[in-house]
């Protein structure tokens, strides 16, 4: 420690400290610019000028390491002289339009402006103007504003990992430039905005609509991604019109990603359900509650006593809060039926007998940060999960090392130490060869079975050996297996092996959640199984042989046709299955023909298609609630705005059927009171997160798959219904229309040029789509993604589809 004396006051502060550092501990405010706390420093504002005693001139805070007795004056003649200085050097060309500057009322400069800014300018010449620059759909240019202090070049650099942004040009010609024809397509774009700190770089949806003294602020929780970002949500005349961070260095830091930031245009989205809707004689007409509800209770009651209470199924989301899926499922158990699940995207059950406890994440969320080595296992990692893979990026920096096993091979902004791309049926096989080889180089003895299956199999690679070595070495390790790992088929299998890899190599391993209630779905009771491990909390009985209910896959039908023809009802919640089911051909067939759908809603959407009842329900920005995110923290907040026209938080109309379905113990009058039933003994949840399964038959295929193999992925901005109808994010590069990406060795053999439109056949299902060039692609692979409107009509996301050119 460094003992330094900063107006007077004594402190002490860890060696290779700055002044700026000492300054943030004692509680004085330096003013500033280019500096910010999670960048690297540039001092080249010169704001932060201070006055160091015998130094000969005064000295930026920013960059200035701190000395053993040095004593420092931020407030003297000659600091307080310097920085006017530094002020008027910035306001010489600067320009006066702070009434029509969307940054006016929070603008640093502004702010600094009147303490060490004078009433006129000494300076008479012409001012410079600058063009301003096209961003995109979601920044907004006014760069002759720039004061150049490069937070929004180094965000790039240092944290997004992709220089989309550089100052080109020397002196009053220094100018802020995207590249050539580009524009700012990083999926963490939108925080170059909150660090800019002048007016330059705005929110092109946000810009021209309010004034910041005109907002409330309010705090909440983002639904989108196994996070659940901690967010401040500001609201004018009932309506949220933007979205910023809240700090929380455990969890998002001071980030945001741009589908939690801008992705609240969906909510005020004109395909906004406000009013109870029915279906009568293939006609939808308006109503009001109490018949909407009449009439749902009165039909599930019709068939619950003529087919039998077990034909009732409800499917619901994560991105609902627990207290909606503790109702829906409580609601569905109290009919009779234990046909709930949440996991629609998932195609492989069976290792739900064998599970231990809910998935989580296996590590927090900070101690991403330390780690030294990392499997990631089935995941477009940036897409997925941006802040996630920030964190990974910033490790990286620090020494850790990457290792991938996936089938695309996305561009990660970093160095991955090995990688292994190879075909979706070929994951298990090659998770089980580096099984193999972390056997090998630790030396254990092995049982029965795991020689059973090692023994299949060949010697392990190279790239095999580096990533057990990597995970053994360098510690600590962790295994992360992604969203395209838990959609696979043999998602169980590779869900067991990166268990045993994690198990002997002496890392941690866990799954990396889609939404910010993917634990808390568990925790609610929104699955089929239900007994003492899976479910930590529920007021039903519960005994080892309680029936089992149907999981989404067998409710859909996807592994046999006849198990569907049991489900003549479905509840379906905040979740639209041509979008978000595994195979929406087989979804959206399975419940147009059903007997009875209900849909609890924030939007009309494709629902007048297969629905009988549309029942408008809020999203998170008009409830209250509770997620709990991969980690499993449980995070609750309260609504921002009243419900939009007649529409009603879930949790209301889901007690409300209840007891007109007179069923017992439905007395709910807040989100309090539910809360207090799941969580009984507090929130503490540890001693049910559990990764491990029971050790069950893995049988490693040894022979490749012949037909073309599809690589289903969710488009970053298609994953749930609020941010599908965000019309910002929609028009970005992210989400631009779904091509067949493919290798120019597969173009060359079906005869396709790319650019040209081909058939494409999965199933029944029939789209044609655009060529692309993949040279990355495993062979015989195509990338074709999912929950688009453009490919909803084909089958499973990683079955075999036909290709034609037309």
């Amino acid at each position: 420690m460094v003992n330094i004396e900063i107006d007077g006051k004594q402190v002490s502060v860890p060696k290779g400290s700055t002044i700026m550092d000492g300054a943030k501990q004692v509680g004085i405010y330096i003013p500033h610019f280019c500096y910010h706390k999670k960048l690297s420093i540039a001092a080249n504002c010169r704001m932060c000028l201070v006055q160091v005693e015998k130094a000969p001139k005064p000295l930026p805070a920013c960059a200035t390491p701190v000395m053993d007795g040095m004593k420092v004056y931020t407030h003297s003649q000659q600091a307080v002289t310097a920085q006017k200085g530094v002020m008027e050097f910035l306001l010489i060309n600067h320009p006066l339009d702070c009434p029509i500057c969307d940054q006016g009322g929070e603008c640093q400069l502004q702010d600094l402006a009147v303490g060490y800014g004078s009433s006129g300018s000494r300076y008479s010449e012409a001012k410079r103007v600058v063009v301003n620059k096209n961003l995109g759909p979601l920044i907004s240019t006014d760069m002759t504003r720039c004061i150049h202090c490069t937070r929004c070049v180094r965000f790039g650099q240092e944290i997004a990992g992709i220089m989309e942004l550089g100052m080109a040009g020397r002196g009053e010609h220094s100018e802020i430039l995207a590249f050539v024809g580009k524009t700012v397509d990083s999926e963490l774009s939108g925080n170059v905005i909150d660090l800019c700190p002048v007016g330059a770089l705005v929110s092109k949806p946000f810009r021209y609509s309010a004034r910041t003294w005109e907002l409330s602020r309010r705090k909440s929780i983002s639904p989108h991604c196994g996070l659940g970002s901690n967010l401040v949500v500001q609201v004018k005349q009932n309506r949220v019109m933007r979205v910023l961070p809240r700090d929380n260095e455990e969890i998002n830091e001071c980030w945001l990603s741009d589908k939690d930031r801008f992705s609240y245009e969906g909510l005020n989205s004109e395909d906004r359900l406000i009013h109870p809707m029915i279906k009568r004689d293939g006609e939808w007409f308006q109503c009001d509650w109490q018949e909407a509800l009449e009439f749902t209770a009165k039909t599930l009651e019709a068939i619950k006593h003529q087919y039998g209470a077990n034909k009732i199924a409800a499917l619901g989301s994560a991105h609902s809060t627990m207290e909606e899926l503790y109702l829906l499922q409580k609601l569905l158990r109290s009919l009779g039926s234990n046909n709930i699940d949440h996991r629609l995207r998932q195609s492989d059950f069976s290792a739900d007998k064998k599970m231990q406890g809910i998935p989580w994440l296996g590590t927090s969320i900070a101690d991403i940060s330390q780690l030294k080595s990392v499997l990631i296992i089935g995941s477009t990692l940036r897409k997925d999960h941006p802040l996630i893979a920030q964190r990974l990026r910033q490790a990286v920096k620090n020494g850790m090392k990457m290792n991938i096993v996936n089938p695309v091979d996305d561009d990660l902004l970093v160095d991955v130490a090995n990688k292994i791309i190879v075909a979706p049926s070929l994951m298990v096989r090659t998770l089980a060869e580096i099984t193999k080889a972390v056997v090998e180089i630790k030396g254990i003895e092995q049982t029965d079975e795991l020689k059973r299956i090692l023994n299949s199999l060949d010697v392990p690679s190279t790239t095999d050996t580096a990533i057990a070595s990597s995970l053994i070495e360098s510690t600590p390790a962790a295994i992360y297996l992604g969203n395209i790992a838990q959609h696979h088929p043999d998602y169980a299998k590779l869900n067991w092996l990166a268990g045993l890899i994690a198990k002997i190599s002496g890392a941690s391993y866990g799954v990396l959640g889609e939404a910010a209630n993917s634990v808390g779905a568990y925790l609610a009771g929104a699955i089929p199984e239900i007994n003492s491990t899976t479910t930590a909390f529920s007021v039903f009985e519960r005994s080892d042989h309680i029936e089992s209910g149907l999981n989404a896959a067998q409710m859909f039908g996807f592994d046999n046709e006849r198990i569907a023809e049991r489900c003549s009802a479905f509840i379906l919640m905040n979740t639209e299955p041509e979008y978000d089911s595994y195979n929406s051909q087989q979804a959206v067939e399975t419940i147009k023909t059903s007997k009875f759908v209900v849909s609890l809603s924030a939007y009309q959407g494709n629902a007048k298609d297969y629905a009988d009842v549309l029942l408008p329900v809020t999203p998170f920005t008009e409830t209250s609630g509770t997620y709990v995110n991969t980690e499993g923290r449980v995070q609750s907040f309260n609504g921002v705005v009243s419900p939009l026209g007649e529409a009603r938080p879930a949790w209301k109309v889901l007690r409300v059927l209840a007891n007109l379905l007179e069923l017992e113990k439905f007395e709910y009058e807040t989100t309090e009171q539910i809360r207090a039933e799941i969580f009984p003994n507090g929130f503490e949840i540890s001693r049910y997160l559990n990764n491990s399964l029971e050790t069950f038959e893995v049988a490693i295929s040894i022979v490749e798959k012949e037909g073309i193999e599809r690589i289903g992925e969710v488009p970053i901005y298609q994953a749930d219904p609020i941010v599908r109808r965000a019309e910002s994010l929609q028009v970005t590069h992210d989400a631009e229309s779904p091509k067949v990406w493919m290798t120019g060795g597969m173009l060359e053999k079906l005869g396709i040029v790319v650019g040209d439109k081909i058939k494409i056949k999965q199933g029944e299902g029939l789209v044609q789509l655009e060529a692309g060039l993949d040279e990355k692609l495993p062979s015989n692979c195509v990338r074709i993604a999912c929950a688009h409107p453009k490919t909803v009509a084909l089958g499973a996301l990683f079955g075999e589809v036909k290709i034609e050119k037309l």
